[in-house]
């Protein structure tokens, strides 16, 4: 294990991206899913198709083929991003489709008499949904949203293949520098349990914290 031991530095390079990309896209994906998961729910036809399109194209195309779609197709159309921005967005739209459902999933153990509740004293839908329903929806999906988490931090993975430098594509020039690809990803995976373990614990925590009491 010394080759893990002697490129901690490259290590921790490596892990510091994939934490970054993890955060940003997880907070874009939060956002996207609690707007796209309003739609879903809305009594406005065109708004449930839309969310109904983006959830169902998404969730249905595999990570690596909108990856590749977005960095190297796009570019054909005259639209070119970095390696870094692809990444984010891609993630972040493909997280933001599981959000929604996961939100989604929360509003409907809302009972319905508060959103009426909320309207009866003038509310209007869009201060309903933000300030009543939501804030009850989030805390029956806690653990769906950690999972989510978690599941994120590993997908950051596949952003190696548009040479974004996060931990599997530095782990891959170690390979390539020390011809010892065992004792390197050995490394890799101890740094993904590093960020993955007390994220599961982080939420289990605050799903202790917010329960609701049936």
């Amino acid at each position: 294990m010394s080759v893990v031991l002697d490129n901690l530095d490259v290590y921790l390079r490596g892990l510091l991206v994939t934490v970054e990309l993890t955060l940003l896209s997880y907070a874009i994906a939060f956002a996207i899913g609690a707007v796209v998961a309003a739609f879903r729910v809305s009594p406005v036809p065109p708004l449930r198709a839309l969310g109904t399109v983006y959830v169902g194209l998404v969730r249905n195309t595999p990570l690596a083929v909108l990856f590749i779609l977005f960095f190297f197709g796009f570019p054909k159309l005259g639209l070119t991003y970095s390696p870094f921005l692809s990444a984010l967005v891609v993630l972040s739209v493909y997280t933001g489709a599981f959000m929604t459902e996961t939100i989604r999933a929360g509003i409907n153990t809302v009972a319905g008499g508060q959103a009426d509740a909320a309207r009866a004293v003038g509310l209007t839908s869009v201060q309903t949904m933000g300030l009543v329903v939501l804030p009850q929806a989030l805390r029956s999906v806690v653990p769906p949203l950690g999972n989510l988490f978690i599941a994120l931090a590993k997908n950051t993975s596949i952003a190696s293949l548009i040479s974004v430098a996060e931990l599997v594509h530095r782990s891959d020039q170690l390979v390539t520098d020390t011809a010892q690809p065992l004792a390197v990803l050995a490394g890799v995976a101890v740094a993904y349990l590093i960020l993955t373990l007390p994220s599961g614990l982080l939420f289990g925590a605050l799903e202790r914290r917010v329960a609701v009491r049936r």
